[in-house]
């Protein structure tokens, strides 16, 4: 019956003409052997992007796209939905798997040379996919809605902020406005549902009909160069005595990537869904944001640097590395793939990996984010007590209290995340203070927008602490083409 079936839609749709070529088509007979294990990492790869599609589909029936709404229906999934919690593990380590093999699969690639004539689109293409795969990554964290992914797209939105020019319209463009709120939630929600998956399957189909069309690279052998101008024939020469792809290559890509959703699975049963942590406020305590694994590097970097680098880490350095992947078939696409025979490339992996890894520490253990006991360990300094009225004193209270210290130290005492804000009162005005603290960050900065957490009589106390921040000897901040006022000039003269 399923044959009578499977023949009549084979008369119409053509699938054996189609697929089983493919599942023919031969690979260089060195895969046979335990070279060939060096080759299972890309449908692996594959394997958990099909876990990602199925527990995607699944979260997507469930998950509500709505800032009111989002963190409800995380704990929906989590509490009550039977086995929801196991299908949001399940995305998640899928999803790191995915990274995981992804990079082995490159690194492979690029220590046997195998990007090198005539693959280096399909390394192109490969690099694409990696970006892609990033990017879920990235705005996965986003929906989660919750305090890091508050944190994870204002720091996106501040590092978007600094490209000159469109800084702003780029960070407009991908919050939906002025401020983190629903619109934000539903782009990124729309990225990571639809513009990005599309993406990275078109780009995949490419890579796919790149490797039948340019064939799987046989093993490196030393002494063995690549020459464009010989390389085709003695291909060509090779596969007329390899092995079908369905058989001994097939197997091994079978056996490991089974091994890998056994890993995923108990993974998954084990440790449980990533977050929420909790709701998405920002002005909570305890919240103690970091992005992503796979971005954790770039983090610790930027704790390391001064501040004078950071645009340059933030801008060029990321653009400089994804040019770098893309440049390396053009920089050396013929000669030795053997690493004993490269030892530069052997190197470049041993140095990345390692800074990698170090990097990586360095943003987990860091103290580049809010110093979350701040507002209650550390006291307001005795010389800015000392030289305060009682009003201002007041405003402390409210500093305090408002957790401003998590993120802003006073005479170095207090969270790195902010600006140090001892000196604040000759930067900034009143009316700037109260539309910095309202607002927030011009073009979705670090800084969140306070406007609907504080009340009116707050603002009030607050600002006059503020405005007070500065040595008995600065003049307060002025208006910027305004000369100075009487009051101004009195002020100036009052501790």
């Amino acid at each position: 019956m399923l044959k009578t079936i499977g023949n009549w839609l084979d008369a119409r749709v053509g699938f054996r003409e189609t697929f089983w070529p493919m599942l023919r088509h031969p690979v260089p007979r060195s895969l046979e052997g335990p070279m060939g294990w060096w080759y299972v990492f890309g449908s692996a790869s594959m394997t958990l992007l099909l876990i990602q599609i199925v527990t995607g589909i699944g979260l997507a029936l469930v998950y509500v796209p709505a800032a009111d709404q989002a963190y409800e229906s995380l704990l929906f999934l989590d509490y009550r939905q039977p086995l929801g919690w196991f299908l949001r593990a399940l995305h998640y380590y899928a999803g790191s798997g995915m990274v995981v093999m992804l990079l082995i699969h490159m690194t492979q690639v690029f220590l046997h040379g195998a990007y090198k004539y005539p693959r280096e689109l399909t390394w192109t293409v490969g690099v694409v996919l990696l970006l892609c795969t990033l990017g879920m990554f990235f705005t996965g964290q986003i929906l989660r809605w919750d305090p890091d992914a508050y944190w994870g797209l204002a720091v996106a939105g501040s590092m978007a902020g600094r490209v000159p020019i469109i800084g702003p319209e780029i960070v407009h463009g991908l919050l939906g406005g002025d401020v983190i709120g629903g619109d934000s939630l539903s782009r990124f929600f729309a990225l990571h549902v639809f513009v990005i998956p599309a993406a990275l399957f078109a780009f995949l189909a490419l890579h796919l009909w790149l490797v039948l069309k340019c064939g799987i690279s046989a093993p490196p052998v030393p002494g063995i160069i690549v020459d464009p101008k010989t390389y085709d024939a003695e291909y060509e020469k090779e596969l007329k005595t390899g092995v079908p792809f369905f058989g001994d290559a097939l197997l091994k890509d079978i056996l490991f990537s089974s091994l890998t959703v056994i890993a995923v699975v108990a993974l998954a049963a084990i440790l449980g869904p990533k977050g929420p942590s909790g709701p998405p406020d920002p002005t909570l305590g305890g919240v103690n944001p970091r992005p992503e694994w796979p971005f954790l590097w770039l983090f610790g970097l930027l704790s390391l640097s001064p501040p004078s680098a950071e645009t340059f880490i933030i801008l060029a350095f990321p653009v400089l590395v994804i040019a770098a992947l893309f440049l390396v078939p053009v920089v050396s696409n013929r000669g030795e793939r053997a690493p004993s025979r490269r030892p530069i490339a052997v190197l470049i992996v041993i140095v990345t990996y390692t800074a990698l890894g170090a990097l990586t520490y360095e943003g987990i253990t860091s103290p580049w984010s809010p110093k979350m006991t701040a507002w209650s360990g550390d006291p307001i300094p005795e010389r800015i007590v000392l030289q305060s009225t009682p009003r201002r004193l007041l405003g402390a209270v409210v500093f305090q209290n408002k957790n401003c210290r998590n993120c802003h130290a006073l005479d170095g005492l207090g969270g790195t995340r902010g600006p140090d804000l001892s000196t604040i009162g000759t930067r900034l005005t009143r009316d700037q203070l109260i539309d910095q603290v309202s607002n927030g960050t011009p073009g979705g900065g670090n800084m969140p927008a306070y406007g609907g957490r504080i009340n009116p009589a707050e603002m009030a106390l607050l600002v006059d602490f503020m405005v007070g921040l500065r040595s008995p000897n600065q003049p307060p901040a002025e208006a910027y083409g305004l000369s100075p006022t009487v009051e101004t000039k009195e002020a100036a003269k009052k501790p």
